[in-house]
Protein backbone atom coordinates (compact mmCIF):
# COMPACT_ATOMS: atom_id res chain seq x y z
CA UNK A 1 0.00 0.00 0.00
CA UNK A 2 1.25 3.02 -1.14
CA UNK A 3 1.82 5.77 1.81
CA UNK A 4 3.25 8.83 0.22
CA UNK A 5 3.86 9.71 -3.48
CA UNK A 6 5.49 12.24 -5.32
CA UNK A 7 4.24 13.26 -8.74
CA UNK A 8 5.68 14.67 -11.37
CA UNK A 9 8.12 17.16 -10.08
CA UNK A 10 9.82 19.37 -11.26
CA UNK A 11 12.23 21.96 -9.15
CA UNK A 12 14.16 24.96 -10.50
CA UNK A 13 16.10 27.16 -8.30
CA UNK A 14 17.91 31.06 -9.87
CA UNK A 15 17.43 29.11 -13.20
CA UNK A 16 19.29 25.88 -12.55
CA UNK A 17 16.93 22.77 -13.17
CA UNK A 18 17.31 20.66 -9.81
CA UNK A 19 15.38 18.21 -10.64
CA UNK A 20 13.09 17.12 -13.54
CA UNK A 21 9.43 14.86 -13.97
CA UNK A 22 10.11 13.13 -10.23
CA UNK A 23 7.84 10.13 -9.91
CA UNK A 24 7.94 8.07 -6.68
CA UNK A 25 6.00 5.89 -4.55
CA UNK A 26 6.98 4.57 -0.54
CA UNK A 27 4.93 2.05 0.53
CA UNK A 28 3.84 1.33 3.58
CA UNK A 29 6.17 -1.29 5.78
CA UNK A 30 9.84 -0.50 3.27
CA UNK A 31 12.78 0.80 3.87
CA UNK A 32 12.77 2.83 0.85
CA UNK A 33 16.77 4.23 -0.14
CA UNK A 34 17.38 7.01 -2.26
CA UNK A 35 20.86 6.96 -4.18
CA UNK A 36 22.74 8.87 -6.46
CA UNK A 37 25.93 10.73 -7.12
CA UNK A 38 26.50 14.34 -5.25
CA UNK A 39 24.60 16.95 -6.77
CA UNK A 40 21.71 14.88 -8.07
CA UNK A 41 19.30 15.98 -6.24
CA UNK A 42 18.42 13.31 -3.53
CA UNK A 43 18.37 15.99 -0.83
CA UNK A 44 16.74 18.70 -2.86
CA UNK A 45 13.48 15.94 -3.62
CA UNK A 46 13.50 15.23 0.45
CA UNK A 47 12.79 19.02 1.00
CA UNK A 48 10.01 18.89 -1.28
CA UNK A 49 8.58 16.27 0.59
CA UNK A 50 9.23 17.68 3.89
CA UNK A 51 7.86 21.18 3.25
CA UNK A 52 11.31 23.16 3.11
CA UNK A 53 10.90 23.23 -1.08
CA UNK A 54 7.85 24.11 -3.08
CA UNK A 55 8.37 22.54 -6.51
CA UNK A 56 8.11 24.58 -9.41
CA UNK A 57 5.49 21.90 -10.98
CA UNK A 58 3.86 18.58 -9.41
CA UNK A 59 2.79 17.22 -6.19
CA UNK A 60 3.47 15.42 -2.86
CA UNK A 61 0.92 13.16 -1.75
CA UNK A 62 0.63 11.65 1.92
CA UNK A 63 -1.94 9.00 2.40
CA UNK A 64 -3.24 10.47 -0.75
CA UNK A 65 -4.04 14.20 0.86
CA UNK A 66 -1.64 16.73 -0.99
CA UNK A 67 1.10 18.31 1.07
CA UNK A 68 2.95 19.95 -1.78
CA UNK A 69 2.73 23.04 -0.13
CA UNK A 70 2.47 22.85 3.69
CA UNK A 71 4.35 24.36 5.80
CA UNK A 72 7.55 21.86 7.67
CA UNK A 73 6.19 22.00 10.76
CA UNK A 74 2.37 20.88 10.05
CA UNK A 75 3.63 18.27 7.86
CA UNK A 76 6.02 16.81 10.94
CA UNK A 77 2.27 17.11 12.38
CA UNK A 78 0.94 14.77 10.00
CA UNK A 79 3.76 12.19 10.73
CA UNK A 80 6.65 12.67 8.59
CA UNK A 81 9.80 13.16 10.80
CA UNK A 82 13.65 13.73 9.14
CA UNK A 83 16.61 13.31 10.15
CA UNK A 84 19.43 15.82 9.09
CA UNK A 85 22.30 14.85 7.42
CA UNK A 86 24.57 17.03 9.47
CA UNK A 87 23.20 16.64 13.01
CA UNK A 88 20.86 19.60 13.94
CA UNK A 89 20.66 19.13 18.10
CA UNK A 90 20.86 22.30 20.19
CA UNK A 91 24.25 22.44 21.27
CA UNK A 92 23.82 24.51 24.47
CA UNK A 93 21.06 22.00 25.96
CA UNK A 94 20.61 18.74 27.61
CA UNK A 95 19.56 15.83 25.90
CA UNK A 96 16.83 15.50 27.82
CA UNK A 97 15.77 18.99 26.31
CA UNK A 98 16.82 18.40 22.89
CA UNK A 99 14.17 15.15 22.80
CA UNK A 100 11.33 17.36 24.79
CA UNK A 101 11.95 19.69 21.55
CA UNK A 102 11.33 17.20 19.04
CA UNK A 103 7.91 15.72 21.07
CA UNK A 104 6.34 19.33 21.28
CA UNK A 105 4.82 18.65 18.47
CA UNK A 106 2.66 16.82 20.91
CA UNK A 107 2.00 18.81 24.06
CA UNK A 108 -1.61 19.73 24.15
CA UNK A 109 -2.00 22.15 27.17
CA UNK A 110 -1.87 25.72 27.01
CA UNK A 111 0.94 28.57 27.76
CA UNK A 112 -0.21 29.28 31.13
CA UNK A 113 -0.53 25.49 31.70
CA UNK A 114 3.51 25.52 31.02
CA UNK A 115 4.07 28.18 32.89
CA UNK A 116 2.66 27.43 36.39
CA UNK A 117 3.40 23.66 35.41
CA UNK A 118 0.44 22.52 37.28
CA UNK A 119 -2.33 19.93 36.16
CA UNK A 120 -2.63 18.86 32.26
CA UNK A 121 1.14 20.22 32.13
CA UNK A 122 2.63 18.09 34.43
CA UNK A 123 0.38 14.80 33.52
CA UNK A 124 1.44 15.13 30.04
CA UNK A 125 4.88 16.30 30.74
CA UNK A 126 4.98 12.85 32.68
CA UNK A 127 3.72 10.85 29.94
CA UNK A 128 5.93 12.79 27.50
CA UNK A 129 9.13 11.90 29.20
CA UNK A 130 8.09 8.39 29.87
CA UNK A 131 8.08 8.65 25.84
CA UNK A 132 11.14 10.08 25.48
CA UNK A 133 13.08 7.56 28.24
CA UNK A 134 11.87 4.91 26.00
CA UNK A 135 13.41 6.09 22.77
CA UNK A 136 16.76 7.07 24.83
CA UNK A 137 16.95 3.54 26.28
CA UNK A 138 16.35 1.87 22.91
CA UNK A 139 19.24 3.68 21.56
CA UNK A 140 21.75 3.56 24.12
CA UNK A 141 22.02 6.91 25.05
CA UNK A 142 20.04 7.24 28.73
CA UNK A 143 23.02 7.89 30.69
CA UNK A 144 23.69 11.02 28.68
CA UNK A 145 20.15 12.57 29.61
CA UNK A 146 21.34 15.44 31.95
CA UNK A 147 24.67 15.96 29.80
CA UNK A 148 24.93 19.33 27.04
CA UNK A 149 24.59 17.77 23.97
CA UNK A 150 27.40 19.46 22.28
CA UNK A 151 29.87 18.18 24.54
CA UNK A 152 29.24 14.44 23.13
CA UNK A 153 31.11 12.71 20.43
CA UNK A 154 29.66 13.10 16.74
CA UNK A 155 28.23 9.46 16.39
CA UNK A 156 26.21 9.99 20.35
CA UNK A 157 24.55 13.32 18.69
CA UNK A 158 23.95 11.54 15.90
CA UNK A 159 21.74 8.96 18.00
CA UNK A 160 20.48 11.82 19.91
CA UNK A 161 18.72 13.21 16.16
CA UNK A 162 17.70 9.83 15.67
CA UNK A 163 16.06 9.62 19.02
CA UNK A 164 15.05 12.82 18.65
CA UNK A 165 13.07 12.22 15.52
CA UNK A 166 11.61 8.65 16.52
CA UNK A 167 9.43 10.58 19.38
CA UNK A 168 7.71 12.75 17.24
CA UNK A 169 6.14 9.13 16.65
CA UNK A 170 6.24 9.21 12.87
CA UNK A 171 4.62 7.09 10.24
CA UNK A 172 7.68 7.92 7.79
CA UNK A 173 11.04 8.23 8.93
CA UNK A 174 13.53 9.68 6.46
CA UNK A 175 17.18 9.49 7.26
CA UNK A 176 19.42 11.92 5.40
CA UNK A 177 22.81 10.44 5.42
CA UNK A 178 22.66 9.29 8.28
CA UNK A 179 26.18 7.35 8.90
CA UNK A 180 28.37 10.24 7.02
CA UNK A 181 30.93 11.31 8.76
CA UNK A 182 31.37 8.51 10.81
CA UNK A 183 33.86 5.51 11.86
CA UNK A 184 32.82 1.99 10.91
CA UNK A 185 32.21 1.36 14.20
CA UNK A 186 29.94 4.46 14.81
CA UNK A 187 28.72 3.25 11.57
CA UNK A 188 27.21 0.21 12.91
CA UNK A 189 25.83 1.52 15.94
CA UNK A 190 23.56 3.96 13.99
CA UNK A 191 22.61 0.90 11.11
CA UNK A 192 21.39 -1.57 14.27
CA UNK A 193 19.84 1.28 15.88
CA UNK A 194 17.77 2.19 12.64
CA UNK A 195 16.98 -1.61 12.08
CA UNK A 196 15.47 -1.20 15.67
CA UNK A 197 13.49 1.70 14.91
CA UNK A 198 11.98 0.72 11.88
CA UNK A 199 10.93 -2.99 13.68
CA UNK A 200 9.52 -1.42 16.93
CA UNK A 201 8.66 2.27 16.22
CA UNK A 202 8.76 3.19 12.30
CA UNK A 203 7.53 0.85 9.52
CA UNK A 204 8.71 3.15 6.79
CA UNK A 205 12.17 4.45 6.54
CA UNK A 206 13.55 6.50 3.24
CA UNK A 207 17.10 6.66 3.54
CA UNK A 208 19.79 8.66 1.50
CA UNK A 209 22.85 7.14 1.92
CA UNK A 210 25.79 7.10 0.30
CA UNK A 211 28.00 4.09 1.62
CA UNK A 212 26.10 1.14 -0.76
CA UNK A 213 26.89 -1.97 1.48
CA UNK A 214 24.76 -0.42 3.96
CA UNK A 215 21.71 0.45 1.18
CA UNK A 216 22.32 -3.09 -0.12
CA UNK A 217 22.29 -4.53 3.36
CA UNK A 218 18.99 -3.11 4.80
CA UNK A 219 16.91 -1.33 2.19
CA UNK A 220 13.45 -3.42 0.43
CA UNK A 221 13.43 -0.98 -2.64
CA UNK A 222 16.13 1.83 -4.10
CA UNK A 223 15.54 4.02 -6.26
CA UNK A 224 18.67 6.01 -8.02
CA UNK A 225 18.60 9.61 -9.22
CA UNK A 226 21.50 11.65 -12.03
CA UNK A 227 21.38 15.11 -12.56
CA UNK A 228 18.14 15.64 -11.12
CA UNK A 229 16.32 13.01 -12.91
CA UNK A 230 14.93 9.48 -11.80
CA UNK A 231 17.47 6.52 -13.91
CA UNK A 232 16.25 3.55 -11.99
CA UNK A 233 14.70 2.10 -9.59
CA UNK A 234 14.18 -1.71 -8.06
CA UNK A 235 15.08 -4.41 -5.71
CA UNK A 236 18.83 -3.75 -3.72
CA UNK A 237 20.07 -6.72 -6.43
CA UNK A 238 17.89 -5.54 -9.49
CA UNK A 239 20.05 -2.23 -9.05
CA UNK A 240 23.21 -3.97 -8.66
CA UNK A 241 23.17 -5.33 -11.93
CA UNK A 242 21.54 -2.23 -13.98
CA UNK A 243 24.12 -1.08 -16.25
CA UNK A 244 23.03 2.62 -15.88
CA UNK A 245 23.58 2.74 -12.38
CA UNK A 246 26.72 1.09 -12.63
CA UNK A 247 28.10 4.20 -14.98
CA UNK A 248 26.15 6.50 -12.91
CA UNK A 249 26.86 5.97 -9.70
CA UNK A 250 28.23 2.37 -8.78
CA UNK A 251 31.34 2.39 -10.88
CA UNK A 252 31.34 -1.69 -11.26
CA UNK A 253 29.27 -4.37 -9.07
CA UNK A 254 29.27 -4.85 -5.36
Amino acid sequence: MELLQVSNIFLNIEGIQILSNIDMIIKRGAIHAVIGPNGSGKTSLINCMTGYYRPNQGSVFFKKSDITFLKPHKIARLGISRMFQQAEIVQELSVMDNMMLGRHIHFKYSTLQALLFYGKARREEGKHRQAIENAMGLLQIEEFKDRMAGSLPYGTQKRIELARAIVEDPEILILDEPTSGMTHQEKEEIIRAVLTVHEKFIPTVILIEHDMRVVMKISDHVSVMNFGKLIAEGSPQEIQQNSSVIEAYLGSKI
